[in-house]
């Protein structure tokens, strides 16, 4: 009787672990608007449609994203001055993809490296926001590449 009373009583934590766990009301997240569609990073890994990682070693990079000092050498420049993201900035909808970032590569997703030095890159970024980080801006544009849409038509 003792073990069920404890079983029972465990329960109502296991339930409110999952609920923290959960957004009962979703945060802005950085996204990006790419053509009609939208690009976004995922609250929740198991809800992503494409997995990144990071690298400090560039020889296990699949992708490389080099961090550039100012927006006019960039492929895709993020520059913000606002605390909070448009309502309508990035509307979801049945087209939008989610992108996670994942601690470790799996097989067939992109493996990033991020560069502070000029050199052989696939992209360039410049990122100046109190929203996103380098991280997020390089996992964003990858995942839009991904997606098919040309680079030149993404938008916040």
């Amino acid at each position: 009787m003792l073990r069920f009373r404890i079983l029972v009583s465990a329960i109502p934590l296991i339930v409110a672990a999952i609920l923290a766990r959960s957004e009962l009301f979703p945060a802005s997240r950085p996204c990006i608007a790419v053509g009609s569609n939208t690009v976004e990073i995922a609250s929740n890994p198991w809800h992503a449609d494409l997995h990144v990682s990071f690298t400090d070693d560039p020889r296990l990079a699949t992708v490389r994203v080099a961090i550039s000092d100012n927006a006019e050498t960039a492929d895709f420049a993020v520059i913000d001055d606002v605390d909070a993201a448009d309502e309508g900035a990035c509307m979801a909808n049945p087209a939008t993809r989610f992108i996670a970032i994942s601690g470790r590569a799996a097989t067939a997703s992109p493996v990033i490296y991020l560069m502070h030095e000029n050199g052989a890159a696939d992209y360039r970024i410049f990122v100046h926001s109190k929203r996103f980080s380098a991280r997020e801006a390089a996992a964003l544009i990858v995942g839009a590449h991904r997606e098919g849409p040309p680079l030149a038509s993404a938008t916040l």
